[in-house]
C-alpha cells in the first residue's frame, strides 16, 4: 500500500515575479541596508539589486495591502485583509517577527505609519468605522483607538514635529488627531475658501504645523493647524497618489505617470517623466499617453524608486533621471491563468488578461521576452520540440507563435467561449484545445493546424487535459466533475475501461482519477483545486488550490485526505502550477495577484542539511494538521486519554449567566417579592475538610508548599493539605471546576483555572488564601493547563476553546502579553523555557509545538517527529534547547530545539507526569509506576510500585487497588507525592514506604450517601462500583471499601447501625454487614435503577426500597421476603421518607409529583396538605410540600433541587441543587423563594446532603465531582467565617429602599449629549432657511438690492437699528472671552465642590465648565475642554500629584468616538490637559474617585450595567472593568489608605470591592448580622480607620460595615437623605450632609468623630425650609458645602459662620435676561421662581426677590427705573427698581408670558403670551395697567418682541417660524415689505426675518436656534441655539449658512442671550444648565 505520510522532500520559495500596485500605494521602500522591501501577494520581498536576491517574509496568511518602515529602516510593519486581519512587524534582514498586533481590525489594514521615534504605530482598518488605532507595537498593546471616518481612510502620518499629533486623509476629508490618555480626538480640516472640498490622497507632515497633501485633481494642499493655507495647482495632471518625505525634501508620484521633487518649502526641483521611458509594459503596447500610474515614490539620497500601477518596479538614479531603470516587472491587471514551461530550456510563459505573453527565465530570474495580444490569454502550451508556443484566448481563438521571435503562425476562431487549456501530443503531431464550449477540437500542427478531429462527451467545460505517452489517447476533465477518454487524433470516446488499463499517461495535470485521489479532503467534492502536476521522478504531486495553498503529496495518493506539505504565499486562488522541464523547480501563477512564484524543489536527500539554511521553511512547511486521514501507522490511542480528549466541560448554565436569568425571572416574580418571605437561618456552616482529589481527568496539579503543605484542587476548590495535623485550608475563589494548577516557582502562591463561559484563572496565595490576581477575558470554555515561567512573573494558560488559546500573561498586572490560537487538538500540557521566558512548548493530541513571542502573538513551528505521537506531559531540561516529552505509547521523547534527537522507553501505557529534578527526572505512567533517572534519561537508577504491600504501617485510608495509573508527581521535603487516577494522594518515602494522606471516589458520579445513626460514619456510594465508609472524626480516613458488581446510586444504615442496604444501577439491592462489608442478603426484582432506599425507624422492621420502575418495593427485613408494592406514581422516584411510626411512607417522583403510601401493603393514601404538616416525619429527605416550597429559586427552568435533609433537632433544612450550590434554609421554609444562605463549593451538581446523628456536620456529595465534603455546622450567634460568605438571597424586597424625591430624580435622569438635541420650544413650520422667498418689489421691478443707482429719488434706505454711539467710531466685536459664570450643579450631581491650594482656591462645575474661584480676588478660572456636560469632579489627594483634578462627562455610546463618554484629568492651576479617558461607560460618567497612591481612578457609568473601570490615568490604560449592579450606582470611592480596594453604593446596594491583577471581585454588604436590617438605598461612602466602611442611606440612617459586614447603624444622622460624606484624611474626622430642616439642634451639616460616634451639627443661613447639602469637604478649620439650590457656602468650624462663596438658580431653565441700559448689571428670572440681580464688575449676586411662581421673561425700562417681569402664570409685575416695591400686577392672560418689552418713548408696554397674543397696556396711566389694544392673527405662541426706534412698530417673532410686523398702538398687522425694509428698530433680538437668515445652520433639523440679541453698535449679532452653542455674526447676515465663531461651554439649550451697555459684555443664559455665562467683548482695533 502506498505510503500514507506526507512526502520527504519539500519546497523552498526562490523567485517572486511582480509587485503589488494595484490598490495599494506607499508600499516600496529602500531598507537600512539599502534593499528594497515591498509586498506582493501575501509575502513581503526583500531585493536585494546588486545581487538580485530575494528573501522573504511569509508570516501572513492572506494578502498584504499596506506597508510601513520603521524610522530606523530596517524594521517593516505589514497588514494583511481577511476576517480577522493582523499586522506583522518583521526585521527586513533576519526576516524574523517581531511583534504581531491583532484582535482590534476587521476586514483589513488600511494604512499603517511609525512615529518619529518607532514606539508607536498606528493604523487604520477597512471597517465601517475606519477604526484608527495607536499601538505600543513592541508590547502588542493597544494605546488608543476610535471610530476614523464614515467613509474610505487612504493616507495617515504621524506630525513628526509634534508629539503626539497625527493626520489622516480620505475621501472628502482630511482630519488632524491629538492622542492624550486613551483618547484620540479628531479635527476635520477647514477648507474653507481657498480650495474645493475634495477626496485627498496622501500626505506629508512638515513644521511648525505644516501639512502638505495631494489631492484628486492633482493640486497639493498645504494646512497649517487645520486650515487650508495655499494650494499648488496643477503639480501633478490628475490624483497624486503617493508623497514620500527625505531629508531633502519631498516627492510625489501622480496618476498622470510623473515623479516631482519638491524642496522643503515645497518649491519645485525638478520632474521625472516615466512615460518618456523606452521600458515597461504601456510601452510596449503603445499606449505611452496614458496609463502608467505611479502607486509609490521613496527618494533617498540620490536614488527614487517608483513602483507602477502595472506591477513594474523603477529605479531613477536622480544626477541621471532621464534613464530609468525598470528592476521588477509582473503582469498587470486582470486575471493571470495561462502557464507554460519549455520542454528543454529553464523557461516559463504565461499569459494573462492584460493580453501579454510573457517569457521568463527561471535562471536569471528575468523577463525575457513579452509580446501583447489581441485578447485575454487563458492558456498556453509549448510543443514539444519547443519551437512552437499556442496560446488560448478568452474570446474562443487560440494563437501560435514561434517562440524564437515571437512572430504569429496561425490565428484560428473555431469557438465562442474561452479557450481554458491546451496541450501538445508528446509526439508533437497534434494540438488539442479544450474550450468553455464543452468539446476539445484537435489540429493538426504540421498541416498548418488544420481540425482533424472533435471529442464532444463533455455536457460541461474542459478543464484539465492529458495526453497518453504514445499520443494515442486524451483524458479531460470537465467543470461537472466527470473524467472522459478519447481515442486520438478522432477524437471518439472510449467507453471501454478495460482498453485503458495499460495506458501510460505522458503528464498528470488532472485532478480526477485514482492516482489523485488523495488531494480531495475526505468529505469533499468541490472543484476549489484548480492544477495539480505530477513530478514522475520523486512521486511527487504538487497542486494549487482556490485558497492560495500549494501543496506537496505522495504520488499516487489514492485514499482521500492524503498527508501533504502546504506552502503559504499567494493570496486568493492560485490558477495553475507546473513543474520546470528537469523537475527542478515548480511555478505557481496567482490569478488576483498576477504574480509568478518559482519554488525551487528539494528533494529528499537534501532536505536534512536544507532545514539549516532557510528558516523560513518551519512558518509554511506545516505537516498539515488538515489532512484528516487517520494515519495508519499511528497506534490505537490510550482509552483513558482518549476519554479526556472527549471530555469539553460544557455546562449548560453557566454561573455567569446567572444574573442576567434572575433579572429575567424577576420580572416575572414581582408579586412575589412583596410578600414577607422567610428569613434566613441563624446558625451557618463552614467547610471542613473534602475527600476528594481530581485526578481522572486532569495532570501534574499536586504540589508542595513552601511550608510543606500539599496543594491541590477537586470540584471547585483549591486545597491546601497540613500533613502533620491531618487538616485541610480551602482556597474558595471558584465558581466551577478547576481543571489545572500551577505553582508559582517559590512555593508560595498557586494559580488554578476553571470551567466557564469565560473562564478565569486565580493567583492566590496558599497561606493567606487570598486572591492576588483573577486574569480572565480571553479564555472560553475552560483553561486546561498553566504554568509559571522560572522568574516567577509570567504565567502561560491553555484555554478549551474549539482553537486551544494560548494566552501570555504578566499575572501581576494582569495583562495579556501575547496570545495565538495554539492547535486544532486538544492540549496537555504548555511549559515556558526556563531560560529564556519569551520561548515556551505545547504539547497534545498528535502534536508538540515550539513557540516564541513576537508582541501581541506568538509564533509556533511544529516539533519534527516523523509520525506524530501523542503527548501527555512535558519538561525542559538542563540547557534552553533541551525538552523531554512523555508520549502515549510509553516512550519519552527527547528534543533539542525542534529536532527530536532520540526516544526511550520508560513506561507500559502513557508517561502521565514527567518533573525535572536538579540531577535528574522522575516519571509517572498509567502502569503504576514511579521511576527516577538521570539527567539525560540514559539510566533507569530507582523504580516505585504503587502498592498495598509496601503501604507504611501507620497509614490512614486504603489502597483501592495496586499499581493505580499515576498522574501527577512532584518531589519535595525528602518524598515523592503521587497523585493517581483513582483519587488518592500518596506520599513516597525515598526508602520505599507509601503513605496514604487524602483519598476519595473515582471517576463517575456519587449518588448514595447516609449517615450512621449514632456514629461520626458516613457510607458513600458511587458509580466508580465501589462502597465505602468514611470516618467523619478527626482521622478523616477512609474505613473500608468494597468493589460492587454495579455502580450504586443510593445507601442506608439500619436504625441500630449494624446493617447497611445499597440499593445498585441494575435494579438489584444488597444488605451488608456494617462493619465487614460482607453480603448479609441480596435481591433483584427491578430493572431499573434503585434511586432512594430506607429502613424505616425504630427496630428497623422493614426496608423500602424505591426504583427507576416507578414502583416502591417494601421489605420485611427479618423474613427477606417482599410484603408490599406501592403503586400509581407516573414518573421514576426520587426520594423517599418514613413516619416516626413506621407506618406511613412520603414519596416524590421525578415529574414533582408527591405521593403517601401506608406500610406494609403500600396502599396509596390521599392525605390534604394541612394534614401532612401535622404528621411526624422521622427524616425529611422531599423536596415537594407547602413546608419547603421556600426551597425552590427564582430559576427553576434551570436548576433542580437535588436533594434535601433536615437537621435532627427540626430547625435547618440542608438542600442542594445542580448548579453545585448548598443552601440552608429556616424550616419549616413556607412562602415562595425563601431566604437562605449558600455555599459554593461542589462544582456542578450536589446529588445528596445529609446531617450527621448530632447535627454537628452537614456531609454532601457532588455528582460529577466526585467528592465528599464534610461542613462544620455553628450553631446561631458564633460569628460567621468570611469564606461561607454566604450570599443574600436572590430577591431584594421591594419596600426596602425608601423614597426621596431628590434621589429618585437623581436615579430617573437621563444624560443626553448636546449633538442630540432637539428644540426646546414647540415649534411649528418651515425653518427659515429651507423657507422660498417671495421676491420683494424692488426684484421683481428688476432692481437688485444693494445695486440702487448711487443718486436715487428714493429716500435713502434707513439703517437697521438705532446705534446709540454715534459720535464714536463704530468698531465690531471679533471675539468673546469667558469672564465670569454664575451657576454650579448641585441638583444632579454632587461630591464635586473641593478646596485647592490649602484653602484658597474652590474647584466646582456647571455645564461643561470646570471652575477655579480664587476666593480672595473672586476672579474665575476655567476648564473648558469638555465637549458635553460635566457630571462628576474629584481631586488627586496625593501629594505627589497636586491640584490634579478629574472630571467625567456625558457622552452617547461607548463606540470610542468624540461624541462617547469621556474623562479629562487637568491640572486645576495650568488649566493643562494630562490625560483623556475615552470610556465605554455609554450615557455618562456619573462617579469618579482616585487612588491613594493618584496613580488609579475609578469611574462609574451610568450605562445599563453601570459598569465599574479602573484607570491608570497616566497611561490612559484601562486596568479593569467590570458590572456594577443592576441599577444605578450613586458613588463608588477608593479606601483612602488603599490602591485595591474601594465601596461603590447606589439603590439597594453597597458594595466591596477588590482589584485582583486585571480582574474585580466583589463582595455583597451582609446585613444578617444585625436584628431586622434591611438592604437601604444607599448614597454616599466615608471611611474609618481598621477597615470600617461608613455608607448614608436614603433614611438618614448611616451604617457602619468592618470588612463587609454591617456591625452598626447610626440611627437618623440627618432626618432626611444623607446625600454626601467626606473623610478628612489629616485627622480622620467625617463630615456628613443631608436633607434636613434648620432646626436648633441639627442642620443639614454634621462633623463626626473617627467612629460616627458623636457629632456637632452646623446651621446653614440660607432661609430656605430644607437645606439639601448634596457637596462636603473640609479643610484647614472650614467646610466647603454646595446645595441643592446651588450655593455654595463656606462655614467656620469654630464659629459656625456661613459664607456664601458662589449663587445660583436651582431650577431652570433661565428664560428671563434683562441688562441695564447704563450699568455692568443685569437681571435674570427663572423657573425657580426667582428674580436675581447680578453685578459683573463685582462678580457676584446683587440681590434676588421670590416671586412665589416660575418666571419666564424680564425687561428694563429705558431710563432703567423700572423693571417689568412675565410669568408663567400669564401674570406680569412691574416692580420699581430702588425699592423692589410692586409698581403694578396684572393678569389678563392664563398661559405664560414669553416677552415682555418697554416702548423706547416709555409710553408703551407689550406683553407677549404663548396664547398668540400681544397686548399694549398705556403706562402713561399710572398703575392700573388698562389693556388698550392687541395684536391679533399671530400663527402661534409669540418668542420675540422688538420696538421700532420710533415707538411706532413692534416685530413679533413666532412659534411659525414667521416674522410679523404691528403697528402701536393700533395692532395692525403691517404686510407691505418695502415699508418694513424702511423701518429702524430700537433693539433686535429676532432669530426670523431675512436680514438674520445667515444665523440658521445646515443641521439644525430637530434644533433650532432659540436666541439672538444684535449690538447696539448695529455691526454684530449673537445667537443662542438648541446645541448650547453661542455665536457670533456680522450684522445684517442674509446670505445663508454665514460665517461666525462658536462659542462652547452652555448645555444644551441656551434661552437667551443680551449684549451689556456699551457691548462689553454679552451675558448667555442656560437651559438646562440654570447658569449664566458673562463673556467679555473684544473689538476689532480702529
Amino acid at each position: 500500500m502506498a505510503d500514507r505520510t506526507a512526502p520527504n522532500c519539500h519546497l523552498r520559495l526562490e523567485w517572486v515575479y511582480g509587485y503589488r500596485g494595484h490598490q495599494c500605494r506607499n508600499n516600496l521602500y529602500y531598507t537600512a541596508a539599502k534593499e528594497i522591501v515591498y509586498f506582493v501577494a501575501g509575502v513581503g520581498v526583500v531585493y536585494n539589486t546588486r545581487e538580485h536576491k530575494q528573501k522573504f517574509y511569509l508570516g501572513h496568511n492572506d494578502d498584504i495591502i499596506s506597508l510601513a518602515l520603521h524610522p530606523e529602516r530596517v524594521l517593516v510593519a505589514t497588514g494583511q485583509v481577511g476576517k480577522e486581519p493582523y499586522i506583522c512587524v518583521w526585521d527586513s534582514y533576519t526576516l524574523q517577527t517581531v511583534s504581531i498586533l491583532k484582535d482590534v481590525h476587521t476586514h483589513g489594514i488600511a494604512c499603517l505609519a511609525f512615529d518619529l521615534e518607532g514606539q508607536c504605530l498606528v493604523s487604520v482598518g477597512l471597517d465601517s468605522k475606519n477604526t484608527i488605532c495607536v499601538w505600543d507595537w513592541r508590547r502588542g498593546k493597544v494605546l488608543a483607538a476610535a471610530p476614523g471616518h464614515t467613509d474610505r481612510i487612504f493616507d495617515i502620518s504621524w506630525d513628526l514635529y509634534q508629539p503626539s499629533k497625527l493626520v489622516s486623509c480620505g475621501v472628502k476629508h482630511i482630519k488632524f488627531w491629538s492622542l492624550c490618555g486613551n483618547a484620540l480626538t479628531p479635527k476635520r480640516g477647514v477648507f474653507g475658501k481657498t480650495g474645493d472640498l475634495q477626496t485627498i490622497l496622501c500626505l506629508a507632515c512638515a513644521k511648525d504645523e505644516v501639512t502638505y497633501s495631494g489631492a484628486l485633481n492633482g493640486d497639493i494642499y498645504v494646512w497649517k493647524g487645520i486650515n487650508l493655507m495655499r494650494t499648488v495647482q496643477g503639480a501633478h495632471g490628475s490624483g497624486i497618489f503617493s508623497m514620500n518625505v527625505c531629508e531633502e525634501g519631498f516627492a510625489t508620484g501622480g496618476r498622470d505617470g510623473c515623479v516631482r521633487l519638491w524642496d522643503l518649502n515645497f518649491k519645485p526641483i525638478t520632474v521625472i517623466d516615466l512615460r518618456e521611458t523606452d521600458q515597461g509594459y504601456k510601452v510596449a503596447r503603445g499606449e505611452n499617453s496614458r496609463g502608467l500610474s505611479v502607486r509609490s515614490v521613496c527618494w533617498r539620497g540620490d536614488h527614487i524608486l517608483v513602483g507602477t500601477q502595472d506591477s513594474e518596479i523603477f529605479e531613477v538614479v536622480v544626477h541621471d533621471r532621464t534613464k530609468p531603470f525598470l528592476i521588477m516587472q509582473g503582469h498587470c491587471e486582470g486575471e493571470l491563468w495561462a502557464l507554460a514551461v519549455h520542454p528543454t530550456k529553464p523557461l516559463a510563459m504565461t499569459g494573462s488578461d492584460d493580453r501579454s505573453v510573457r517569457i521568463w527565465s527561471l535562471i536569471d530570474h528575468a523577463l525575457i521576452a513579452r509580446c501583447n495580444m489581441e485578447e485575454p490569454i487563458r492558456c498556453a502550451a509549448v510543443s514539444t520540440d519547443g519551437i512552437h508556443l499556442a496560446l488560448g484566448m478568452k474570446d474562443g481563438s487560440f494563437t501560435v507563435l514561434r517562440v524564437r521571435d515571437m512572430t504569429e503562425v496561425v490565428h484560428i476562431k473555431d469557438r465562442k467561449e474561452a479557450i481554458h487549456e491546451l496541450k501538445y501530443s508528446p509526439d508533437g503531431a497534434h494540438l488539442a484545445v479544450g474550450s468553455n464550449d464543452n468539446s476539445v477540437d484537435i489540429y493538426g500542427v504540421v498541416q498548418r493546424y488544420k481540425k482533424v478531429g472533435e471529442c464532444i462527451g463533455s455536457n460541461s467545460f474542459i478543464t484539465h487535459m492529458d495526453w497518453s505517452t504514445d499520443s494515442k489517447y486524451l483524458q479531460t476533465n470537465d467543470g461537472s466533475g466527470r473524467r472522459l477518454f478519447y481515442r486520438m487524433p478522432s477524437g471518439k470516446e472510449v467507453t471501454n475501461r478495460e482498453e485503458l488499463k495499460l495506458v501510460q499517461w505522458a503528464s498528470w495535470t488532472c485532478v480526477l482519477g485514482p492516482e489523485v485521489n488523495g488531494i480531495w479532503p475526505k468529505y469533499s467534492d468541490i472543484n476549489d483545486i484548480n492544477s495539480v502536476d505530477a513530478n514522475f521522478n520523486n512521486q511527487v504531486l504538487v497542486t494549487a488550490d482556490d485558497y492560495g495553498l500549494v501543496k506537496l503529496l505522495r504520488y499516487p495518493c489514492v485514499k482521500k485526505g492524503a498527508k501533504f506539505k502546504k506552502y503559504l504565499g499567494h493570496s486568493a486562488h492560485i490558477t495553475n502550477a507546473r513543474w520546470s522541464h528537469d523537475y527542478q523547480w515548480v511555478i505557481t501563477i496567482g490569478g488576483a495577484d498576477h504574480s509568478v512564484f518559482q519554488w525551487k524543489f528539494v528533494p529528499e536527500r537534501k532536505s536534512k542539511e536544507a532545514v539549516h539554511i532557510a528558516t523560513q521553511e518551519t512558518f509554511a512547511d506545516s505537516n498539515s494538521e488538515e489532512s484528516d486521514s487517520d494515519q495508519s501507522d499511528v497506534p490505537e490511542m490510550d482509552s483513558e486519554i482518549e476519554q479526556e480528549t472527549q471530555l469539553t466541560y460544557r455546562r449548560q448554565v453557566y454561573k455567569e449567566d446567572l444574573p442576567q436569568l434572575k433579572e429575567q425571572c424577576k420580572e416575572k416574580h414581582r408579586a412575589t417579592a412583596m410578600k414577607k418571605r422567610e428569613r434566613a437561618p441563624g446558625s451557618g456552616v463552614k467547610l471542613h475538610f473534602i475527600h476528594g482529589y481530581r485526578g481522572y481527568d486532569c495532570r501534574s496539579n499536586l504540589f508542595y508548599t513552601q511550608t510543606g503543605e500539599i496543594v491541590y484542587h477537586v470540584a471547585a476548590i483549591g486545597v491546601v493539605y497540613n500533613r502533620q495535623q491531618n487538616t485541610q485550608r480551602f482556597y474558595m475563589g471558584h465558581d466551577d471546576d478547576i481543571l489545572c494548577l500551577a505553582i508559582h516557582p517559590l512555593k508560595d502562591f498557586v494559580a488554578t483555572g476553571q470551567v466557564g463561559r469565560d473562564s478565569s484563572i486565580h493567583i492566590w496565595d496558599t497561606e493567606t488564601l487570598k486572591p492576588m490576581s483573577v486574569l480572565r477575558g480571553f479564555h472560553q470554555l475552560g483553561v486546561c493547563a498553566l504554568d509559571f515561567s522560572v522568574d516567577g512573573k509570567r504565567l502561560a494558560s491553555v484555554g478549551l476553546d474549539d482553537n486551544h488559546t494560548i494566552v501570555l500573561w504578566d499575572w501581576r498586572k494582569g495583562e495579556k502579553l501575547s496570545a495565538m490560537r495554539g492547535s486544532k487538538e486538544k492540549i496537555f500540557v504548555v511549559k515556558i523555557n526556563p531560560y529564556l521566558p519569551d520561548k515556551l512548548i505545547t504539547a497534545g493530541v498528535k502534536h508538540m509545538k515550539f513557540w516564541h513571542k513576537a508582541g501581541g502573538g506568538l509564533i509556533g513551528r511544529k516539533g519534527n517527529m516523523g509520525k506524530t505521537e501523542t503527548m501527555m506531559c512535558a519538561v525542559y531540561g538542563w540547557s534552553e534547547e533541551m525538552v523531554f516529552s512523555g508520549t502515549c505509547t510509553g516512550d519519552i521523547c527527547i528534543w533539542r530545539d525542534m529536532f527530536l534527537m532520540k526516544t526511550v522507553k520508560a513506561h507500559d501505557g502513557p508517561v502521565f507526569s514527567v518533573h525535572a529534578l536538579e540531577k535528574g527526572f522522575v516519571t509517572g505512567g498509567k502502569d503504576g509506576i514511579v521511576a527516577l533517572w538521570d539527567d539525560t534519561f540514559e539510566r533507569c537508577l530507582k523504580t516505585y510500585a504503587i502498592k498495598r504491600a509496601v503501604l507504611a504501617p501507620g497509614s490512614k485510608g486504603l489502597l483501592l487497588e495496586d499499581n493505580p495509573s499515576i498522574r501527577a508527581i512532584s518531589l519535595g521535603h525528602g518524598h515523592i507525592l503521587v497523585g493517581t487516577k483513582n483519587g488518592e494522594i500518596l506520599e513516597v518515602d525515598k526508602s520505599g514506604p507509601i503513605t496514604l494522606l487524602v483519598q476519595g471516589h473515582m471517576e463517575g458520579e456519587v449518588w448514595g450517601l447516609a449517615t450512621h445513626p449514632h456514629l461520626p460514619l458516613c457510607a458513600t456510594v458511587s458509580d466508580d462500583k465501589t462502597l465505602r465508609i468514611w470516618d467523619l472524626s478527626p482521622s478523616h480516613c477512609m474505613l473500608a471499601v468494597r468493589k460492587l458488581r454495579k455502580g450504586g446510586r443510593c445507601c442506608c444504615f439500619s436504625p441500630d447501625g449494624k446493617a447497611l442496604a445499597v440499593g445498585l444501577n441494575d435494579g438489584s439491592f444488597l444488605i451488608v454487614n456494617a462493619d465487614t462489608l460482607e453480603d448479609l442478603v441480596s435481591f433483584h426484582h427491578r430493572k431499573d435503577i434503585i434511586s432512594d432506599i430506607r429502613f424505616s425507624p425504630g427496630s428497623g422492621k422493614y426496608l423500602a426500597v424505591a426504583s427507576g420502575d416507578t414502583f416502591v418495593d417494601i421489605y420485611n427485613v427479618m423474613s427477606s421476603k417482599r410484603v408490599g408494592v406501592c403503586k400509581g406514581c407516573l414518573n421514576y422516584i426520587t426520594h423517599l421518607d418514613w413516619d416516626k411510626r413506621g407506618k406511613l411512607l412520603q414519596v416524590n417522583t421525578g415529574a414533582k409529583e408527591q405521593f403517601f403510601f401506608e406500610a406494609p401493603r403500600g396502599k396509596r393514601q390521599t392525605i390534604p396538605a394541612t394534614e401532612v404538616e401535622k404528621i411526624d416525619w422521622s427524616t425529611w429527605t422531599c423536596v415537594l410540600g407547602t413546608s419547603v416550597e421556600g426551597i425552590w429559586p427564582l430559576i427553576n427552568e434551570v436548576t433542580e433541587v437535588t436533594a434535601a435533609c433536615l437537621s435532627n433537632d427540626r430547625k435547618v433544612l440542608a438542600t442542594g441543587d445542580d448548579l453545585g450550590y448548598v443552601k440552608l434554609f429556616k424550616y419549616p421554609v413556607k412562602g415562595k423563594y425563601a431566604k437562605f444562605k449558600r455555599y459554593v463549593a461542589h462544582s456542578t451538581h450536589v446529588t445528596n446532603v445529609r446531617w450527621t446523628h448530632d447535627d454537628s456536620l452537614l456531609v454532601t456529595v457532588g455528582g460529577g465531582d466526585t467528592c465528599l465534603m464534610i461542613w462544620a455546622h455553628e450553631p446561631e450567634g458564633h460569628r460567621e467565617f468570611k469564606q461561607c460568605d454566604s450570599e443574600e438571597s436572590d430577591i431584594e424586597s421591594e419596600d426596602d429602599g425608601g423614597y426621596d424625591s431628590d434621589v429618585t430624580r437623581e436615579n430617573e435622569i437621563n444624560y443626553t449629549i448636546k449633538a442630540l438635541s432637539s428644540n426646546m420650544r414647540p415649534m411649528m413650520g418651515v425653518k427659515p432657511h429651507l423657507q422660498l422667498k417671495e421676491p420683494s418689489v424692488d426684484e421683481r421691478q428688476g432692481v437688485v438690492r444693494g445695486s440702487r443707482p448711487p443718486v436715487s429719488r428714493a429716500l435713502p434706505q434707513p439703517e437697521k437699528l438705532q446705534t446709540n454711539n454715534v459720535g464714536k467710531k463704530k468698531r465690531p466685536i471679533e471675539d468673546l472671552v469667558l469672564e465670569l459664570v454664575f451657576g454650579y450643579r448641585g441638583n444632579d450631581c454632587r461630591n464635586n465642590v473641593h478646596y485647592l491650594n490649602e484653602g484658597a482656591d474652590i474647584i466646582y462645575h456647571t455645564a461643561s465648565i470646570g471652575i477655579v474661584l480664587n476666593l480672595t480676588t473672586s476672579c474665575q478660572s476655567f476648564y473648558v475642554e469638555h465637549s458635553d456636560d460635566i457630571l462628576c469632579l474629584t481631586i488627586n489627594q496625593h501629594p505627589k500629584f497636586p491640584n490634579v483634578v478629574a472630571t467625567g462627562q456625558v457622552g452617547d455610546t461607548g463606540d470610542m468616538s468624540a461624541t462617547s463618554p469621556s474623562i479629562h484629568v487637568w491640572d486645576a492651576m495650568t488649566k493643562q490637559t494630562l490625560s483623556v479617558l475615552r470610556c465605554f461607560h455609554s450615557g455618562g460618567v456619573c462617579s469618579i474617585s482616585f487612588s491613594a497612591t493618584g496613580k488609579l481612578l475609578l469611574s462609574v457609568g451610568l450605562d445599563p450595567e453601570h459598569t465599574v473601570t479602573i484607570w491608570k490615568w497616566q497611561e490612559g490604560a484601562k486596568v479593569a472593568s467590570r458590572l456594577g449592579h443592576t441599577q444605578r450606582i450613586f458613588v463608588a470611592e477608593f479606601r483612602p489608605d488603599s490602591d485595591t480596594h474601594f465601596v461603590s453604593v447606589g439603590i439597594k446596594h453597597v458594595r466591596f470591592w477588590t482589584l485582583a491583577g486585571r480582574a474585580l471581585l466583589s463582595k455583597k454588604g451582609v446585613l444578617s448580622t444585625i436584628e431586622d436590617a434591611r438592604m437601604q438605598t444607599m448614597l454616599s461612602v466615608a471611611f474609618g480607620a481598621n477597615n470600617l466602611t461608613f455608607t448614608g442611606t436614603i433614611s438618614g440612617d448611616v451604617c457602619v460595615w468592618k470588612e463587609h459586614i454591617l456591625v452598626r447603624i447610626v440611627a437618623k444622622a440627618h432626618t432626611g437623605p444623607v446625600f454626601t460624606m467626606y473623610t478628612t484624611l489629616r485627622d480622620g474626622l467625617i463630615v456628613t450632609g443631608g436633607k434636613e430642616r434648620p432646626s436648633k439642634e441639627g442642620g443639614a451639616l454634621k462633623l463626626w468623630d473617627q467612629e460616627l460616634k458623636r457629632c456637632r451639627a452646623f446651621r446653614l443661613e440660607t432661609g430656605q425650609i430644607i437645606d439639601c447639602v448634596r457637596s462636603v469637604c473640609r479643610g484647614k478649620g472650614k467646610i466647603l458645602v454646595g446645595t441643592r439650590n446651588a450655593e455654595i457656602i463656606e462655614v467656620g468650624e469654630k464659629n459656625a459662620a456661613c459664607n456664601i462663596l458662589v449663587n445660583g438658580h436651582m431650577d431652570g431653565p433661565i428664560w428671563g435676561l434683562g441688562t441695564h441700559p447704563s450699568r455692568d448689571v443685569f437681571l435674570s428670572a427663572a423657573e425657580d421662581g426667582t428674580v436675581r440681580l447680578w453685578d459683573i464688575p463685582e462678580k457676584k449676586m446683587l440681590n434676588k426677590v421670590n416671586l412665589g411662581h416660575p418666571a419666564r421673561t424680564i425687561s428694563y425700562s429705558p431710563e432703567g427705573d423700572m423693571v417689568a417681569i412675565g410669568m408663567k402664570n400669564g401674570e406680569f409685575i412691574i416692580l420699581l427698581v430702588a425699592s423692589l416695591k410692586i409698581w403694578g400686577k396684572k393678569r389678563d392672560r392664563r398661559s405664560p408670558i414669553q416677552d415682555i418689552r418697554f416702548s423706547p418713548n416709555s409710553c408703551y408696554l407689550a406683553v407677549g403670551s404663548t396664547e398668540s397674543a400681544v397686548d399694549f397696556y398705556d403706562l402713561t396711566l399710572g398703575p392700573q395697567l388698562n389693556r388698550i389694544n392687541c395684536c391679533r392673527d399671530i400663527p402661534s405662541f409669540v418668542m420675540q418682541m422688538d420696538f421700532s426706534a420710533d415707538s411706532a412698530y413692534v416685530q413679533i417673532s413666532t412659534g411659525a417660524y414667521k416674522r410679523l410686523v404691528y403697528e402701536v398702538p393700533s395692532g395692525k398687522q403691517v404686510t407691505e415689505q418695502s415699508h418694513i425694509d424702511r423701518i429702524t428698530w430700537a433693539t433686535w433680538t429676532s432669530v426670523l426675518g431675512d436680514e438674520v437668515i445667515g444665523i440658521w445652520s445646515r443641521n439644525t433639523d430637530k434644533a433650532d436656534v432659540t436666541c439672538a440679541c444684535v449690538s447696539h453698535s448695529g455691526l454684530n449679532i449673537v445667537t443662542g441655539d438648541d446645541f448650547g452653542m453661542v455665536k457670533l455674526f456680522d450684522f445684517p447676515c442674509p446670505e445663508k449658512f454665514a460665517k461666525h465663531k462658536r462659542f462652547l461651554g452652555h448645555s444644551a439649550h441656551l434661552t437667551n442671550v443680551r449684549f451689556t451697555n456699551g457691548d462689553r459684555f454679552v451675558v448667555s443664559a442656560g437651559g438646562d444648565d440654570r447658569s449664566l455665562f458673562v463673556w467679555r467683548c473684544v473689538h476689532a482695533p480702529h
